[in-house]
Order: structure tokens, then C-alpha cells, then sequence
């Protein structure tokens, strides 16, 4: 299963900036869609954000799934890669 890789940075409350990956199947276009996505992740996080827009959230690149981020996708649509200040 290829995946798109979306590149994302929030910014929180307290200054840190979030850096996280959205990967969804590679024939989801729709920003509307992978932000819609974020915001669902951003939501049980226990800290606030400034928000998410396209701003924020660009395509990077295409992938090969992982068998977690497979199972995933099947469950909730997308996955998640956490990089910085996501905890």
C-alpha cells in the first residue's frame, strides 16, 4: 500500500512548535479530508494548539506502508508519525 506523506507543524500554547506526519492512502487528495484527520489527532493531545490549516499541513512525498501504519489506515483512515514536541 503506498501512502502520501503529509508534512505538519503546529504550533501549541506554549511556544513549542508539534512536527508530525499524516499518511493517508496515496489516492487521498482532499487537504480537507487529511486536516480533518490532524484536527481528530490534535484532539487527544492534553495540551492546546493554535489550530490546523493548509498552512500548516503540506504533501511531501509518497511511501510504502509499514504493517502498523496498514493497520491504521484500515482502522481510522490515517496514521500518525509523531517527530517533535508531540508529547
Amino acid at each position: 500500500m503506498k501512502l502520501a506523506v503529509w508534512d505538519t507543524y503546529v504550533k501549541r500554547f506554549d511556544g513549542r512548535t508539534m512536527h508530525f506526519d499524516i499518511l493517508v492512502p496515496n489516492d487521498v487528495l482532499d487537504d480537507g479530508v487529511v486536516i480533518g484527520y490532524g484536527l481528530d489527532y490534535l484532539k487527544k493531545k492534553p495540551f492546546k494548539t493554535m489550530g490546523l490549516s493548509a498552512k500548516e499541513c503540506r504533501l511531501c512525498h509518497i511511501e510504502q506502508a509499514t504493517e502498523k501504519m496498514r493497520i491504521d489506515i484500515e482502522t481510522r483512515g490515517f496514521s500518525i508519525i509523531e517527530m517533535e514536541n508531540c508529547n
